[in-house]
Parts: structure tokens; C-alpha cells; sequence
């Protein structure tokens, strides 16, 4: 029979290993603020925050692992260390699609860590503003949605935005009904952001076909207005639930189980490479025959993979599009460098959107 150590033997080992923990915790603060004054004293300004070398150290985290902790929380912890190390340095300000409680900010937290200061704004177009006038160090916006395609208010804002893509998150996203509502028969009235809706609709026409069901700015403002009526309800995640005291009615309605939302990071800074990148850019072809297939060939040339491909109209002239394209690689490498000097010989306009590090959690 194996041995079994006494709990208090095994406590108190327990209170050394966390006083151990919170020392090297501490010395890794200190070194953060010995980063900050070495980065002032060099003459660098602004944000000390690098997306590239936070992706490379948790991907590090993620290869010295050795459990029991799965990697997702090893990675998840240290997150949050480097978030308050930041903070020590200089606090970073993220605006956000709000109110608070959305899954926009459920995304700030999941890149930035829980130690940065928040900023809700009314629309995506106002999170551009809010990073172009400098009012923010960062922006968190969604892109795509993998039940329900591409945010088209995003896409569209990068035409005239001078702003980089400089990170992404994505956030696995669990639609849920909350309201003060006794019994679904008493729901009337559905609040929720369109996107949200969509996910869910195939639920809502099975379980709630009379009730009304209205869009709204976001989840978290559906779940506002649902507050204040026992007779209306909102779909949102358990963030707005909880911000807005409402009682859960039933979890996970959204129609696919993998509902999953990507998010980019926008910034004015550029991201170093770090081995495992992704590059975003949007290019013009012009309406003549084989454009598309010569631009596209750029890439298969060097072997570059597209991740994603969306057209969106220019604005520019009638039934004249845009392409917006995802490849794998980093605009500094080689061969992705070798790709886009060949796409820009073949293309009308080309409007690099930024090189970043691929998600990590």
C-alpha cells in the first residue's frame, strides 16, 4: 500500500511552496519596473505592452508545462501575472464595445488580463475613434463569427482607419436567456444583439415563437432593458447576468455547439515576428478578367496559406469590391514579403492591415 502523508504535513508544505510562490512573484514585479525605467531611459514613449513578446511567454509557459495543470490554465495564470506587471509599468486603457458585461470585454480580459482599465464605447466605430485620438492605448473589436460570418462594421472601418491589427482573441461564446420571468410562456418580448440572435435562432422558433424579438446595440443593453420588465427577457453570457442581477432562465441556447467569436486587437504599433503570425490586408483588383486569380496566385506561388478571404464593396464605384484576406506568416518574413511585393504588382490598391501573433489561449 502506497503511504499517505498527514493533511497538516502536507498544508504546511503547501503555505511554503505559496510563500516561495509570492516571493518569485515579486521579484518578477521588480523586474517589470526595472523594464520600464530601462525602456524611459532609452527614449521610448507611449505603451510598454508588446503583443509579440507577451505571445512568445505564454507560448513558452505552454512548452514547460508539465501538469497536472492543463496548459489552458498554466497559460491563464500567467497571463494575469503579466497583466499586473504591466500595470506597474504603466496601466493600459482598452476600449471596448459596451456596456459592460459584453462579450467584448470577456475578450479584453482574455488578451490583456484583468489588470487593465476598460473603456466601454457605444459602437465599433467609436473603439477606432477612441484609439485614433489617442484617448486609448487599445481597441477590442469583433471580426468574425464562426456561426455567422464577418462583422462588416469592422471590415469596413479599416478602409479609412490609419490603425493596425497588432493581436487577436477568440472567445468561445455561450448564448444565454435570463429575466425575471417565472416560466418562458410569460416572455413577450426578446432583447439581444442581432449577432446573438442569429446564433440562437433555431432555439428561440422551438422554445419562444411568441415572443417578439428585437436588436439591440449589445448584449449587455439587452440585458439592461430586460431588467426593468419581468415580461421581456435578453440573450446574453453570464457577465451581463451578473452585472444586471438577472436570473439565468436557461443556459447555452446557441444552435452550434463550437460558437466561437474572433476578436482583433487594434493599435498604432506594429508587431515583431514571432514564428507563428498571422498578416491581414485589403486589396482592389479593378473589374477585369482573372484579377482575383492573378492576385490569389501570389500567395500559392510561395506556398503562403490563406486563412480567410471576404469582398466588401469600395465605396469607390458602382459593383467595384475590396478583398479582405488572413495568410499565414508574418509581413516580415521572407517569403510572405516576396508574396506581397507580387500581389502589389497585380493589384489596383493594397493596404497592409497588420501582422500579429496568432491567438494563443
Amino acid at each position: 500500500m502506497s503511504s499517505v502523508r498527514p493533511l497538516a504535513e502536507i498544508r504546511t508544505e503547501i503555505d511554503a511552496i505559496d510563500a516561495e510562490i509570492l516571493q518569485l512573484i515579486n521579484r518578477r514585479a521588480q523586474c517589470a519596473e526595472e523594464v520600464a525605467k530601462t525602456k524611459i531611459a532609452e527614449g521610448e514613449q507611449g505603451t510598454f505592452y508588446r503583443p509579440d513578446r507577451e505571445a512568445l511567454v505564454l507560448r513558452r509557459i505552454q512548452d514547460l508545462n508539465q501538469g497536472p495543470l492543463p496548459d489552458h490554465t498554466a497559460m491563464r495564470f500567467f497571463r494575469e501575472l503579466m497583466s499586473a506587471c504591466l500595470a506597474l509599468e504603466k496601466p493600459l486603457e482598452v476600449a471596448f464595445l459596451g456596456p459592460e458585461g459584453t462579450f467584448s470585454q470577456q475578450a479584453v480580459f482574455k488578451h490583456f488580463g484583468s489588470s487593465v482599465n476598460t473603456i466601454p464605447v457605444a459602437a465599433i466605430g467609436d473603439v477606432f475613434n477612441a484609439v485614433e485620438l489617442g484617448k486609448c492605448h487599445f481597441g477590442v473589436v469583433p471580426v468574425e463569427n464562426s456561426t455567422e460570418g464577418v462583422i462588416n462594421h469592422t471590415l469596413d472601418r479599416f478602409l479609412i482607419s490609419p490603425l493596425k491589427i497588432c493581436g487577436e482573441v477568440e472567445v468561445r461564446v455561450h448564448q444565454n436567456l435570463m429575466g425575471h420571468a417565472e416560466s418562458l410562456s410569460e416572455i413577450t418580448e426578446i432583447f439581444s444583439h442581432q449577432q446573438s440572435l442569429a446564433q440562437c435562432r433555431l432555439w428561440l422558433d422551438k422554445h419562444l415563437p411568441q415572443a417578439k424579438v428585437t436588436a439591440v446595440s449589445s448584449n449587455a443593453e439587452a440585458a439592461r432593458l430586460a431588467s426593468s420588465n419581468k415580461h421581456t427577457a435578453a440573450i446574453a453570457g453570464l457577465a451581463a447576468a451578473e452585472v444586471y442581477q438577472l436570473p439565468v432562465l436557461e443556459n447555452n441556447i446557441e444552435d452550434q455547439e463550437n460558437n466561437t467569436t474572433r476578436f482583433i486587437v487594434i493599435g498604432k504599433q506594429d508587431s515583431a515576428s514571432t514564428g507563428k503570425d498571422k498578416t491581414s490586408l485589403v486589396f482592389s483588383t479593378g473589374n477585369q478578367p482573372g484579377a482575383l486569380y492573378r492576385a490569389l496566385e501570389s500567395f500559392a506561388k510561395f506556398g503562403i496559406g490563406m486563412v480567410n478571404i471576404e469582398s466588401r464593396p469600395s465605396r469607390q464605384g458602382l459593383w467595384e469590391y475590396v478583398f479582405f484576406i488572413d495568410i499565414d506568416g508574418h509581413s516580415e518574413d521572407p517569403k510572405v514579403a516576396e508574396a506581397l511585393a507580387l500581389l502589389k504588382a497585380n493589384v489596383n490598391m493594397l493596404k497592409l492591415l497588420g501582422s500579429y501573433p496568432k491567438a494563443v489561449l
